[in-house]
């Protein structure tokens, strides 16, 4: 089997924690110009966006800007900057607590995609922290949905992300979430829930089928009042939605989640009101490159339990919804707690 070459390193910086757009041309084709073959490439790219680019001078190969009339040369190599799309800034900090040479732990807020995709491309914690902390080889370790708060890892060494990736993948990580939905006293509690998740591509809705699990959930109450309970929960595996789907299963689905038991309508883009109650709150692990055990805990709270009724009365604005646990105090090494 032939080994995939690695492509050269891009000529062009990020722009606002974004890699430029890098395109490997085809070992083979007939195609005269660099400029013919994009216009066949990218045919939902204006032509005329084409052309300006290439008068502009800001699409580079691998020996710098190229022009208009550039001759087409096999397996050659581009890179260009995307045109972004417009987004909607999330107006939520994102914490850090913990930098150091390899690992970069951060408190996420609701509404803030880890990684860019779709339409989250700048308003996204990968992205803020790219630039903000000025480390452009920054990648994730794993991943957490859009809608959940709380902790989520990055490493900073391209050489370093295997090891803590490989965590994850071999479920070498403790996790804990909170999460705050109705309260049933006939639901006994704590209980293991196991089923067969599956996630279409393109489905908003996770499923689960008739089969042999393959999702588990350790699921605990600790602690009820005025008919809302607040719940320790515990994922054995990693499947999408894994827990809201499990907790929907039981019959209180987290609140103010959009999708389960069923699809609402998708609200405004700046629609930041009724934030998931849904908390990565605990991740421990022993670090692959130190052997060093390591433990992060989140500073942030759920609004529907923190204050219940400035979650039901919530008609604008959502700052007071998602915020860092103000309790807790920093607790954090120096030089850290900055927000980005």
């Amino acid at each position: 089997m032939r080994r995939k070459r690695k492509a050269p390193t891009a000529p062009l910086p990020q722009r606002r924690g974004v890699d430029p757009v890098h395109l490997r041309l085809p070992a083979e084709g007939s195609w005269p110009t660099v400029r013919a073959y994009l216009a066949e490439r990218l045919p939902t790219v204006d032509p005329e966006r084409i052309d300006a680019l290439l008068r502009g001078r800001e699409i580079v190969g691998v020996d710098g800007p190229i022009g208009p009339d550039e001759p087409f040369r096999p397996a050659g190599h581009l890179w260009l900057y995307r045109d972004l799309p417009a987004e909607v800034p999330v107006p939520f900090e994102l914490e850090v607590l913990h930098h150091d040479d390899h690992l970069v732990v951060v408190d996420k807020p609701h509404f803030l995609a880890t990684t860019p995709r779709g339409r989250h491309v700048v308003e996204t914690a990968l992205s803020r922290l790219r630039h903000g902390l000025d480390l452009p080889a920054l990648s994730p370790a794993h991943r957490l949905d859009r809608l959940t708060a709380g902790l989520a890892m990055f490493v900073v060494r391209p050489e370093d992300r295997g090891a803590y990736q490989t965590l994850f993948r071999d479920r070498l990580v403790r996790k804990e979430y909170q999460a705050v939905a109705a309260h049933d006293p006939g639901l006994a509690l704590p209980r293991t829930v196991r089923s067969h998740i599956v996630k279409e591509r393109g489905v908003i809705a996770a499923r689960e089928l008739d089969a042999p699990p393959n999702s588990e959930s350790r699921i605990d109450l600790i602690g009820h009042r005025d008919g809302l309970g607040r719940y320790r929960l515990r994922p054995l595996s990693g499947r999408t939605h894994q827990l809201r789907l499990h907790m929907s299963g039981l019959g209180v689905p987290i609140l103010g989640d959009p999708v389960y038991p069923v699809v609402l309508p998708e609200p405004a883009p700046d629609d930041f009101r009724r934030p998931l109650q849904l908390l990565a709150s605990v991740v421990e692990f022993t670090d692959p490159l130190t052997g060093r055990p390591r433990r992060f805990e989140t500073r942030r709270t759920l609004a529907a339990w923190a204050d219940p009724q400035a979650w039901a009365d919530q008609r604008a604005g959502a700052g007071p919804l998602d915020r860092p646990d103000p309790e807790r105090g920093p607790g954090l090494a120096p030089g850290l707690g900055r927000a980005v």
